[in-house]
């Protein structure tokens, strides 16, 4: 039986989520569908990217994801359809597929070209759900479009890093929802640079010299649990999506705060690592 997800920005209130799923299951009675999220922000190509990258890999091989963001097709903004680690995606060609193919090559990527046979207002529901219909039956995706080499690329999807390797300039692409911010820095990209040296990680005024393995790690188990004051103490992990993440034990955004409100850090924000000139036992991990 198919397994079609969907990530959107449609969000709760409107219809087109339900919309969507009634098209498909029109067309396939006994598929089934897994929402992995519809609260993406509104045209939000890096949290769309970093949403799909981390969970696509949970699925069975052959599952087959639409992607609804900023799919409204122009000259520039194209559809396409791309094969990769036996998974397929169906997105606009607006960079929301370049930070996967950045890990892994894409075994097919096609243009789609199907929309002179449709009437189409809406792309997720008259040309997504088409082609991933199309897919799920078995059919190839040569029928629905044509071969195409390459993907639009996403803006700040790599660091940047100093010709000297002495410092990283990342950038927040996620603020996730207990208010944790995630960067652009995966943890195999900030050991290919550190090699061993110490370092200081900065985002605005705030420092911290050293990576947790757990967000749990920040906790002194040797202190009786009413004396603790660990909630609201800020640390550093590597996510388990290995991206660098700042973040608040036990944060709440509704009551005492997260790290993106209290340390006043949001999308496309800047953080910096900076490391030692010579090598040294590593501080972090």
């Amino acid at each position: 039986m198919a397994i079609i997800t969907l990530t959107t920005d449609f969000g709760e209130k409107d219809h087109f989520t339900g919309a969507t799923k009634g098209a498909i299951y029109s067309e396939l009675p006994d598929v089934n569908i897994v929402d992995i999220s519809h609260n993406v922000s509104p045209f939000s190509i890096p949290e769309a990217a970093y949403i799909i990258q981390n969970a696509y890999s949970s699925f069975p091989k052959g599952t087959i994801h639409i992607i609804g963001i900023d799919s409204e097709i122009n000259a520039e903004n194209k559809h396409i359809a791309v094969k990769l680690d036996d998974h397929y995606f169906i997105c606009a060609n607006n960079g929301i597929m370049s930070m996967i193919c950045s890990d892994i090559a894409p075994e097919k990527i096609v243009e789609i070209n199907i929309h002179d046979r449709l009437q189409s207002s809406f792309p997720v529901l008259d040309v997504f759900v088409k082609v991933a219909c199309h897919i799920a039956r078995g059919g190839t995706l040569e029928v629905i479009g044509k071969t195409i080499n390459s993907i639009k690329p996403i803006k700040n999807i790599e660091p940047f890093v100093k010709d000297d390797k002495t410092q990283i300039i990342g950038s927040i692409i996620y603020i996730d929802n207990y208010g944790n911010v995630i960067t652009n820095i995966k943890r195999s990209f900030f050991e290919s640079i550190q090699k061993g040296r110490t370092f200081e990680i900065s985002a605005r005024n705030y420092k911290f010299k050293k990576i947790h393995q757990k967000y749990s790690d920040i906790v002194n188990f040797d202190i009786p649990a009413e004396k603790r004051q660990d909630e609201g103490r800020k640390l550093v992990v590597f996510n388990s999506g290995g991206f660098l993440e700042i973040s608040v034990f036990k944060s709440n955004p509704s009551t005492v705060g997260g790290a993106s409100s209290l340390l006043g850090l949001g999308i496309m924000d800047a953080v910096s690592i900076n490391f030692s000139a010579e090598s040294a036992l590593p501080n972090a991990i």
